[in-house]
Order: structure tokens, then sequence, then C-alpha cells
């Protein structure tokens, strides 16, 4: 639990614009709003971030059609109600502004509320994510690069475009979960330390984004509008937003820092946790002589 703005904040659903957000603020310090992946995740898979809770407000929260949030259709999903949402949870919690990160598909979310509320962001923050679909979109192709067998590249190419049933969403992640860490096992086994046996799982989200919602996106030619200080991190292994996308997204946006993990996947805040969390308190605190191995982007791939 946490106080803002004079009230003491449980966690719960609370009532924004045409629906019921499940809303989690814990710590004390300069807020920081968390936007998990997915979709079809939670707010937990970002648990690692509880341990920055001495030095920021965090401000967990599950997307709607996500989690425990209640009180929408998925199709109501868009980018249009994804980031008023955000904002609609900002004004309700009484900050004038607030830093933002977001992973993953998270990080598409953090993109466009920064191209939208550019007034309400004083720090970006985008965790192994990317400015355009076509990452995720051919991902696969990246996994037959690396030696998976045609059977787990076929189904990671169907897991991105939404082609299953949501009976069908565990036991295809059973099968790719693995390629999302640098050591399947490990990264696993930290996530859940970190809070993620508490998710609840939402297979529709992921199935309406495939389909809908990220296809075709691109936010590649607006970056350049993007004028708040920018941390972009990766896991060098990921194999949905590789190197050569973050060092894309990190040139586009002005004066971005980029920070590539070592022996890390798609979730460095879990498998590198210390690191990650160094960097990205140095970063909001703007001490960045101290962000390890953050440097301003290159064109170099």
């Amino acid at each position: 639990m946490a106080t803002t703005g004079g009230r003491r904040i449980r966690a719960g659903r609370m009532s924004i614009r045409d629906v019921s957000l499940y809303v989690d603020v814990v710590g004390h310090g300069y807020p920081l709003l968390l936007m998990h992946g997915g979709p079809s995740a939670d707010h937990w898979t970002l648990g690692a971030f509880r341990r920055c809770a001495d030095r920021f407000t965090l401000v967990f929260y599950d997307h709607r059609g996500n989690g425990r949030s209640e009180g929408s259709a998925v199709s109501s999903m868009t980018w249009e109600n994804l980031t008023a949402d955000a904002d609609a949870l900002r004004e309700k919690l009484g900050y004038d502004r607030w830093a933002v990160l977001g992973h993953s598909f998270g990080g598409h979310v953090a993109l466009e509320y920064a191209l939208r509320f550019p007034d309400r962001v004083s720090h970006l923050v985008l965790l192994d994510t990317g400015g355009s679909s076509r990452w995720p979109q051919s991902a696969a192709d990246r996994l037959a690069g690396r030696g998976y067998s045609p059977k787990k590249v076929k189904l990671v190419r169907r897991w991105f475009n939404g082609e299953f049933t949501p009976k069908e969403y565990f036991p295809i992640f059973m099968r790719i979960g693995g390629a999302y860490n640098y050591h399947p096992i490990l990264g696993t086994l930290r996530t859940l330390r970190h809070g993620g046996w508490h998710s609840k799982i939402r297979p529709e989200a992921l199935i309406f984004a495939g389909r809908h919602l990220v296809k075709g996106w691109t936010v590649m030619d607006r970056l350049g509008e993007i004028r708040v200080p920018t941390l972009v991190v990766a896991g060098r292994e990921d194999f949905v937003f590789p190197p050569e996308c973050q060092r894309e997204l990190a040139a586009g946006i002005p004066d971005a820092r980029l920070l590539l993990v070592e022996r890390a996947g798609h979730n460095p805040h879990d498998e590198r946790t210390a690191t990650v969390m160094r960097a990205i308190t140095a970063f909001i605190s703007m001490d960045n002589t101290t962000i390890p191995d953050a440097s301003p982007p290159t064109n170099a791939q």
C-alpha cells in the first residue's frame, strides 16, 4: 500500500473511464508507471521492480482486457483507449507528470502514450520493445536461424499472429516459453520468484492483438517527436526484439540512451535484475554516469 496525494491506495480495482482497472501502488518517492507486456499477461510480470519501492512510488496496473482488470470487451483494446486509460489513472492518482516504463507490448503502449500525452511524461524507459510490429512478426524466422525445430518455429509464428484458440495458449507457451530467456529454466524460476506465479492470464488479449491491434502497427516515423529523456534497455539475446531492433529504436529517439544487457533474453529484469534496476534507478534519478555500458546509440548493426 502507498500514499498518493494524501490518500492511502490499496491494491484492487479502480474505476477509470469505462473500465475497472486493477491497480497496485507501492513504495514512496518519484512516481513510476509500469506497463506490462503480453498482451495476455499482467503487472506481476514486472514484479522484480518491487525492489525499487524504496526509491520510487511504483504504479502497477493491468491493461484493459488483461489480468484482473474488468468491464471491457477485448475489442476495446485500442491504442486510443490504452493510452487514455493510463492518463486517466495519472489524473486520478494526482500526478502532474510521471516516469513511464513499458516492457514488450507495454513498450508499444508507452511509446503511444509518450506521443499522445507528451507533457505528462518526465522519463521514458523502453524495456525489450520496438517501434514496429515487424519485429515480433519475424521472430519465428530468428528462432529458425538459431536451430529451433520447424514445429516450434511454426508455433511461434502462430503465437505472434494470434492464430490459436484460448485452450491452446498454455500448451503452446509450454513449448516455446523457454526461448524468451537466456537460460530457459533459471529465467523461468526467477520470474516466478519475483511474483510471476500470481499472474492471471487472459489468452483472448493476445489473440486479438495478434490478429488486429499490432498487425501493421508502427510509430517509427514519429519517434523524432519524443523529446523526453529516454532509456532503451534490452537483453542481448532477445529473439523478439533483437539488438538491431534496439539500435533502430534508440537511434530514432533524440538523445536516447541504449543498454544491451549481457546474458539476458526478453526478460532482463528477471535474469539480470541488479543490472537493470541500477540502470533504471540511475536514469530516472538523472545520474546517467552510473548506467552500466549505456551509451548513445549508433547505426551499427
